[in-house]
């Protein structure tokens, strides 16, 4: 049976936390470089979100494997292993409802605007 590092796993949530509350890193300009939409690699905001989408929906099939495995007794499915796996999978599942709920109502704003 395999062990989770969870000093390692504690740190790394800590070094995220302390990314997203920071101010300095989120407005700052070496955090989000000024570039045009067409020198993003990738297409920009809208190949971010099917990027985002695409990681969401593998979290949730690896899940759904860890799961399925664990369920029929696999030799190496690990309980702790498939239970951060789901968590994972239903956590990126709510922010991305939440990312979509927050478009929907800036597009409903935006839309609401006199011209």
């Amino acid at each position: 049976m395999s062990t989770i590092d969870v000093n390692n796993l504690l740190s790394q949530m800590r070094q995220m936390s302390t990314q997203v509350r920071s101010p300095e890193v989120a407005f700052s300009s070496t955090a989000m470089p000024a570039t045009s939409p067409a020198a993003i690699p990738g297409g920009g905001f809208g190949a971010v979100l099917r990027q985002s989408i695409a990681a969401v929906g593998d979290s949730q099939a690896e899940a759904g494997r860890m799961a399925a495995a664990f369920e029929r007794g696999d030799k190496g499915a690990d309980l702790a292993r498939t239970m951060v796996a789901i968590q994972k999978a239903d956590l990126s599942l709510n922010a991305m409802t939440q990312v979509r709920n927050k478009l929907v109502d800036a597009y409903k704003d935006i839309m609401n605007m006199p011209v």
